[in-house]
């Protein structure tokens, strides 16, 4: 099947800061890439030094003079989100773009992070919700753009409300629509509390379709040793044209985060199940629907990561804008 050529335009980010999660590898270092050749300031958390730098790298050798900062971050631990939320929160440069990418699939044996949680839960939906609230201030000074990437995974199943660690029966493909449906309720409820708490930022979902990606191939870190034959699947599809390329998978989340249209939206691919084709708003999955699902999984996300965020002004909570004045940033 001939390809026919897919893309959008990324408006100039040049004095933006971007931080963007899962950016060394796959479709978060074509976003990577596009970001830092609009010329974003970019930021890369990153669980793999090495990988991290071999990224830099290679945007560097397309975009030369590309600004790019590392950090050696484990989203998968709470502690590591601290860290490196703190590092940025002590530089006190706001944040115009968030783009939450980087994920686990499917390990094929049930893994315990050090906050002893499942590991897709706490690297796709925990860690990413620690990462949004720890970094409030920055992320209410800049006006910020969220995005949070989803799954086609997450159009069936549901949160896994009665064992969200699945310590009783670890069931790797429920347990990573399980993470992707829970991390997708909160992105979208956490536009909603902007809009009625006035913090000013805007918050999207997008997903990238179907691509061949590192997700599923080989990953001894999370036990798996070889090559899974879905990877393989994908990859000869891709390759006629049937899905997408990281490229064009990519193009979701971009347009999601800087889109002046954008806003609580959902993004994905147009074509056939969504698998491949032009980015475009897209209607919810119909397990991301329920408001009350949402604002229970915030709660239970809080109560988890022991992170909570500003309540509405004149609720007896200091509104987020007081947050950023106390830090000595301009909104």
């Amino acid at each position: 099947m001939a390809r026919t050529p897919i893309d959008i335009t990324v408006p100039d980010l040049t004095g933006k800061r971007a931080v963007l999660t899962g950016g060394s590898d796959g479709i978060g270092l074509v976003i990577a890439r596009r970001l830092a050749a609009a010329g974003a300031d970019l930021v890369l958390p990153v669980r793999n030094r090495g990988k991290g730098e071999a990224a830099v790298s290679e945007i560097r050798s397309r975009v030369p003079g590309g600004r790019i900062t590392l950090h050696t971050t484990d989203l998968s631990s709470l502690a590591s989100v601290a860290a490196f939320a703190g590092a940025l929160l002590a530089e006190g440069r706001p944040i115009d773009v968030l783009i939450a990418n980087a994920g686990v699939m499917t390990p094929p044996e049930r893994q315990v992070t050090v906050d002893g949680h499942e590991l897709q839960l706490a690297t796709n939906h925990l860690g990413h919700f620690a990462l949004v609230g720890h970094l409030m201030p920055l992320l209410v000074a800049g006006r910020a753009r969220v995005t949070s990437q989803s799954s086609v995974a997450a159009r069936s199943g549901a949160v896994h409300w009665d064992d969200l660690d699945w310590a009783r029966s670890y069931r790797a493909a429920r347990a990573y629509s399980s993470s992707k449906i829970a991390g997708s309720l909160v992105a979208l409820e956490l536009d909603r509390r902007s809009v009625a708490h006035g913090w000013g930022i805007t918050s999207n979902l997008s997903h990238p379709g179907i691509a061949p990606t590192s997700l599923l191939a080989a990953r001894p870190e999370i036990g798996r040793s070889g090559e899974s034959r879905e990877i393989r699947l994908i990859r000869r599809l891709s390759a006629m044209g049937v899905v997408g390329t990281p490229e064009t998978a990519a193009l979701p989340a971009l347009l999601a985060a800087t889109s002046p249209d954008a806003g609580g939206r959902f993004y994905g691919p147009s074509r056939f199940q969504h698998m491949s084709g032009v980015p475009a708003e897209q209607e919810l999955y119909r397990p991301l629907r329920s408001v009350e699902d949402a604002q229970r999984i915030w709660e239970l996300s809080e109560q988890l990561t022991g992170v909570s965020f500003p309540s509405a002004a004149g609720a007896g909570e200091r509104p987020a804008l007081d947050l950023v004045r106390d830090r000595g940033l301009t909104a």
